[in-house]
């Protein structure tokens, strides 16, 4: 099976982790990533002002990419990403008019309807290669790993492009659940980490991303998974900041559900790259007698 596929800006310099992990995974489930040539940064989040069409046009190339590789379906792992591309797939399907602006100005390039069905990750593993697939893939079952799924923002919002109704947890723990993980729904499983506030105000970010954790921790979760960078810096790279201001009640290690794929599926550090996460990350894992 062979399906394009976006990375993003992140995955090739921060997040490497994320991609790493993802693509190994893939090669060893039979799928064939094919990266999309030429592609540019989506604009990393969806424009608010209704009149704000330039920044439409990003994500619309990247779509272009994927129509003329001639595929119907383009796969992207970062959260944000997807929210970015799905919504601006939606809009030059749905509004006529600003499709005709958009693709007026990029007079080099083809016109684009909305030909392209965005997909993230895991909707691609759930509908694509399916749950018995992986289950029967895994090679070393998580078992006994007790993990929260957090989803954030940008997988349940807006309703139109989310990967599952909010509230439902269901893609995420089915997910867990194939590679013999124990999966802990929490109350904060939706909440905003705090975005780029960790930026304009790194206290209200660790207050909120304290919450989150701590929310966590008291669902009885020994570590926490995600799927955006930006989370994944404010939850774990920002963690011992939190930590340090007695927001938390104790250190949790954060992987990315790849990471965990391609642990499971018995792919190597290369594949992995725990190198990369925290070091209480890795204990954890090593505590638990998983290869690492």
């Amino acid at each position: 099976m062979k399906v394009s596929y976006y990375p993003g800006c992140t995955l090739k310099t921060k997040a490497k982790n994320l991609e790493d992990a993802a693509v190994a995974s893939m090669a060893a489930l039979g799928v064939d990533f094919e990266e999309l040539t030429r592609w540019n940064c989506c604009g990393a989040v969806h424009s608010l002002a209704d009149d704000d069409l330039i920044h439409q046009v990003a994500p619309v190339r990247d779509l272009v990419r994927a129509m003329e590789q001639g595929s119907d379906k383009v796969v992207t792992l970062c959260s944000m990403c997807y929210n970015t591309l799905a919504r601006a797939n939606l809009l030059m399907r749905q509004d006529e008019v600003k499709r005709k602006t958009i693709n007026d100005f990029m007079n080099e390039e083809k016109d684009y309807h909305g030909e392209v069905e965005v997909l993230h990750f895991l909707n691609f593993l759930r509908d694509q290669v399916g749950w018995d697939t992986v289950r029967n893939a895994v090679k070393v079952p998580l078992n006994g790993l007790k993990v929260a799924m957090y989803y954030g923002c940008t997988l349940m919002r807006p309703r139109n492009v989310a990967i599952e109704p909010i509230g439902d947890t269901r893609i995420m723990g089915e997910f867990l659940e194939a590679i013999g993980a124990a999966p802990v729904d929490f109350p904060e499983a939706t909440t905003c980490c705090g975005s780029y506030q960790i930026l304009a105000n790194p206290e209200a970010a660790h207050d909120v991303s304290g919450r989150i954790l701590e929310s966590a921790i008291r669902a009885g979760a020994e570590a926490m998974v995600l799927s955006c960078p930006l989370c994944e810096f404010n939850l774990s790279k920002k963690q011992p900041e939190v930590l340090k201001k007695n927001k938390i009640s104790r250190e949790v290690p954060v992987y990315y559900f790849t990471q965990l794929l391609a642990m499971a599926l018995g792919l190597g550090q290369e594949a992995c790259r725990f190198d990369l996460n925290s070091e209480c990350s890795v204990e954890l894992l090593k505590n638990k007698n998983f290869p690492v």
